[in-house]
């Protein structure tokens, strides 16, 4: 009999939510996305060491372009096992700075050229700033894919919808955490989940108005709320929710269509800056989320750059 893992493919691309690439050799996913927590954790796993040393010859004793280079070997790494795409983030730091998230993420495609990796094969990670939404908008345009991240509200769906990016990656799984926290419950029922509903709304609106954008729901906590939404664009998973519906048979009910949101009578909305930054502003969860995201993908931004510091220096002290 089938298993729910296999039912879902028939319904929605998986993508693999990891930096581990015996993990993504192990689930063949079509794509695979990978954020600075992820790349820490398999940087530090002794079966990648040799991608770390290379990683370290080609950044010729600099911290900076060793940094990149990990990114690019591990997405390069990762699609030979993935026959589609590998997001690499853009610092968080950059969130706010629209100039340098386009310069890093152009950086990223080269190296990723020189390694034999053609853009098409890439997305680059942005923060769901407004900046970050700009930059996204101006990489588009020269052909740069690129897959919003720490996306938590409609407005930051809207906008990114009107930039004409990619793809988005809206946050299920934090949503459901914080009104878990707000509302002092342990689970939250998903026919009430907020990070389900949240994903719902956005695909139905998207494919109500002929929005090109795919979502990816991203950040699960449970198969429940995968399952709830076979039929997305993308769901992005982690390894061991995947191991979760690999054992257990069973067919999966498509739960949203292109066909079903179009029946759904919604108005459609432009947003410029300050419309934008008010209609945000009133989602307390997403402006919550959205800062406390960027702090932590900074902090482990921050790790993995000590590491590779360390590494530097160490080379530096046996040259």
């Amino acid at each position: 009999m089938a298993t729910q893992l296999d039912a879902l493919k028939r319904h929605s691309v998986v993508v693999a939510d990891t930096g581990d690439i015996d993990a993504v050799a192990r689930w063949k996913p079509q794509d695979a996305t990978t954020n600075p927590s992820l790349l820490l954790t398999s940087a530090q796993d002794s079966r990648y060491r040799p991608l770390v040393e290379d990683a370290l010859e080609r950044g010729k004793g600099q911290a900076e372009p060793t940094l990149e280079w990990l990114f690019v070997l591990f997405g390069r790494e990762i699609l030979k096992h993935a026959p589609g795409r590998v997001s690499t983030e853009v610092d968080a730091r950059l969130s706010f700075d629209t100039a340098r998230t386009i310069a890093k993420a152009r950086r990223f495609i080269e190296l990723y050229a020189e390694a034999g990796v053609p853009r098409d094969r890439v997305l680059i990670k942005v923060s769901t700033t407004w900046e970050g939404i700009r930059a996204a908008e101006q990489l588009e345009r020269e052909g740069i894919h690129c897959n919003m991240t720490l996306l938590f509200s409609f407005a930051q769906a809207v906008a990114s919808a009107e930039a004409g990016v990619t793809l988005i990656s809206p946050f299920v799984g934090r949503i459901y955490d914080w009104h878990k926290a707000a509302r002092k419950v342990d689970d939250i029922a998903l026919e009430e989940d907020p990070g389900v509903a949240s994903v719902a709304r956005i695909y139905r609106y998207y494919k109500k108005f002929g929005y090109a954008t795919q979502v990816m729901g991203a950040s699960f906590r449970k198969t429940g709320q995968i399952l709830a939404l076979a039929g997305c664009d993308l769901l992005t998973i982690a390894p061991d929710l995947l191991s979760k519906l690999a054992a257990a048979e069973g067919g999966v009910e498509r739960r949203l269509s292109p066909e079903e949101a179009r029946r759904h009578a919604l108005d459609k909305v432009s947003l410029d800056e300050p419309a934008y930054r008010w209609q945000h502003n009133e989602d307390a969860m997403a402006v919550d989320k959205l800062a406390e995201g960027i702090r932590r993908f900074d902090a482990d931004a921050r790790k993995l750059e000590q590491f590779v510091l360390s590494l530097v220096e160490q080379r530096r002290a046996a040259a």
